[in-house]
């Protein structure tokens, strides 16, 4: 017989002639010369160059160990005293029970997400990172979920977690921030034949990615034509003037038209206007010589009212005078003080009235 001392956390394993033969705890015991012995770590996995099936046959060895069968379509998280370990793949494993606390997660590869049940924090190890595939949906997006070309679900906002096995995954994105689209240079005939160019700016909201991504192929190309065609008719119908009168009517107009269609493939529209209505340069010539001459008739106009205004005045001036004598000679005689100004010199003649003399001068004699 010889001694042999097994140190706590460990177990031994005795073998005869080569065969297992049973367990040996921690603690100093004494075994046979012939027999042979393993110490086992308990701490970590089990791991022996005989066969683990071989070893299940016997009682003390299956009822010491935990077995773990991980098929090929399958993953195992092995989580030690509740703290993430390692990730298991297709094989059999073994642990002492015991020491520690050993749990197990098991994960279906045929599925293409990851559990919800997997925290994030095991997600961000490398481990994990190797084998899945991560996708984040902006605040601002929405998302549709394509599983081997087929829709599955919409994805809200945040991160999601795939398996990277052979699940073709896709995803369709949609902002559904504001957007603008533009429509510029189209050559739209007036209905006097009038041919314009008009840029038109619209903004608009996706609402339902279904119907926008799903419903719809190529909703924007959609949208575009929309507007175009909504723009045409409402040109189409006025003459030149009366366009350019209503021209900020085209909105409520196209957004009236547009409304229930727009809905039709997911979208809202928000606003929409001309940016630039651009006409030819004859027609250009001559709008710009109409508003010279209603400009010229309307400095006409205040000519004349001015004019009339003032021989009104005048008078009514003349009305006072004609009643007033003193009136008279005191607007004469600012008139002479006014002449005199302007008059260097003045020669009269012996003899005759000083008065007299001037008013015959300035032709104010009565």
């Amino acid at each position: 017989m010889k001694p042999i001392k097994i140190n706590e956390g460990n177990i031994g394993m005795i073998f005869k002639s080569g065969d297992f033969n049973k367990l040996l705890k921690a603690g100093k015991h004494w075994i046979s010369f012939n027999d042979s012995v393993e110490i086992h770590n308990m701490a970590k996995p089990f791991q022996s160059d005989i066969p683990l099936n071989v070893l299940l046959k016997h009682d003390d060895f299956k009822n010491a160990i935990e077995v773990i069968e991980v098929n090929d379509d399958q993953l195992v998280l092995r989580y030690e005293d509740g703290a993430f370990s390692e990730v298991l793949r297709a094989g059999k494993y073994a642990y002492w029970k015991g020491i520690a606390n050993h749990s197990f997660q098991y994960c279906d590869l045929k599925e293409a997400r990851v559990p919800a049940e997997i925290s994030l924090n095991v997600l961000k190890t490398m481990a994990l990172k190797l084998l899945t595939k991560e996708i984040e949906i902006q605040p601002f997006e929405k998302a549709l979920l394509y599983i081997d070309g087929k829709l599955d679900s919409e994805l809200k906002q945040g991160a999601h977690y795939f398996w990277s096995n052979s699940k073709n995954i896709q995803i369709q994105r949609i902002d559904t921030r504001t957007q603008t689209l533009e429509i510029s240079g189209q050559e739209i005939l007036t209905q006097d034949k009038v041919n314009l160019r008009i840029n038109f700016s619209a903004q608009y909201q996706v609402y339902d990615i279904y119907l926008a991504r799903e419903k719809t192929k190529e909703f924007e190309t959609q949208l575009y034509q929309m507007f175009q065609l909504a723009l045409r008719e409402y040109v189409g119908t006025l003459p030149l003037d009366e366009l350019l009168a209503k021209k900020e009517s085209v909105s409520e107009f196209i957004i009236n038209h547009l409304s229930a269609k727009t809905k039709e493939i997911g979208v809202r529209i928000l606003d929409c206007g001309v940016r630039d209505l651009i006409l030819p340069g004859e027609v250009k010539e001559i709008m710009n010589q109409v508003l010279i001459a209603q400009k010229k008739a309307q400095a006409n106009i205040i000519t004349r009212r001015e004019e009339t205004a003032s021989t009104r005045s005048l008078l009514n001036t003349a009305k006072l005078m004609e009643d007033n004598p003193m009136l008279f000679k005191l607007k004469e005689m600012e008139y002479v003080e006014k002449i005199s100004e302007k008059i260097s010199e003045i020669t009269l003649s012996n003899g005759g009235q000083i008065i007299d003399q001037l008013r015959g001068m300035f032709g104010t004699a009565k």
